[in-house]
């Protein structure tokens, strides 16, 4: 089988991290932290990761006509991502993160969406669709519902396999439900979409079911350092993942969801597939920061 390319939808944000022994609680300043400015945004991340782990990767993003905006374009090149139908806005700017990462490597996030927020459908090229090219299309939910709605319907139309890492959590209509090939939440976003929680095997496996029960053909449950719970229509069962040491975890589920796309692009089954994501999650893990973080495919022993 040969390799298809992968078409990923999302935002790009200028990440702004400071490194600290705790996140502070609301009105407490804390000394000592260490400042960081990294390339972010979830569809950024999870393009890059997926470049690296040698995908051929087409990213279609808004950002804005600032030097945010000029950089990001830049990074995208210099990962040989294809950039001929990133955006830029006239009007809003580039979106930004403020992280905060404590000591155990767990995170606080807070985002202004800028141009993110304001990609549109008519941003978006159908044809781009219609070339066959395509395998994967990879979307998350950092830009509106309607640019993610219309081109799942677009890919579904074409016969392209729709993943979504739903991702900040929301809830999803059934009409985009029934159009994902894959849906990848955490332990928490799968709560918000199905009212279950997600804390072992047997309470992912019921989260799992409910969400096929609304017509996603497969899932992925992530649940950190336990690994990932996969239920296709053939397979139930936890993969665990590969112990480390975590730094950083801020992009972890975005490199994740980035090799989900490569191995799958490379027709591997899912099972195989959740395990080459489960390997590129570790190392990112053990790195500080957001794209800086994805590891490249010659460092994953697959």
């Amino acid at each position: 089988m040969s390799k298809k390319k992968i078409l990923i939808i999302g935002s790009s944000n200028t990440d702004m991290v400071i490194k600290a022994e705790k996140i502070p609680r609301p009105g407490e300043t804390i000394l000592g932290g260490t400042f960081l400015m990294n390339p972010g945004g979830k569809g950024a991340n999870q393009a890059v990761s997926a470049a690296r782990l040698d995908g051929d990767v087409t990213f279609i993003g808004k950002g804005g006509n600032d030097l945010f905006g000029d950089r990001a374009i830049e990074l995208f090149i210099k990962e040989g991502i294809d950039v001929r139908y990133v955006v830029r806005d006239s009007e809003l700017p580039s979106g930004v993160a403020i992280i905060t990462v404590d000591a155990s490597g767990e995170n606080s996030i807070a985002v202004a969406p800028g141009s993110n927020g304001n990609l549109l459908p008519s941003d978006i090229p159908s044809a781009l669709f219609e070339t066959g090219e395509y395998g994967i299309l990879l979307l998350q939910l950092e830009i509106p519902m309607t640019a993610v709605e219309y081109s799942a319907a677009l890919a579904v139309k074409n016969g392209i396999k729709v993943i979504l890492n739903p991702a900040p959590a929301c809830k999803l209509s059934e009409n985009l439900l029934k159009q994902l090939w894959l849906i990848t939440p955490n332990e928490t976003e799968v709560e918000v979409l199905t009212g279950l929680s997600a804390y072992d095997s047997t309470s992912a496996e019921k989260a799992a079911h409910a969400l096929r029960q609304k017509g996603v053909k497969n899932v992925i449950i992530t649940m950190g350092c336990a690994g990932a719970y996969l239920m296709t229509e053939s397979f139930s069962g936890m993969i665990p993942a590969v112990k480390v040491m975590p730094v950083d975890t801020t992009a972890a589920g975005d490199v994740f969801n980035g090799a989900i796309a490569v191995a799958l692009s490379e027709g591997k089954y899912l099972r195989e597939a959740v395990d080459f994501a489960n390997r590129a999650a570790s190392i990112s893990v053990t790195r500080m920061g957001a794209q800086a973080s994805a590891p490249y495919r010659n460092e994953i022993n697959y």
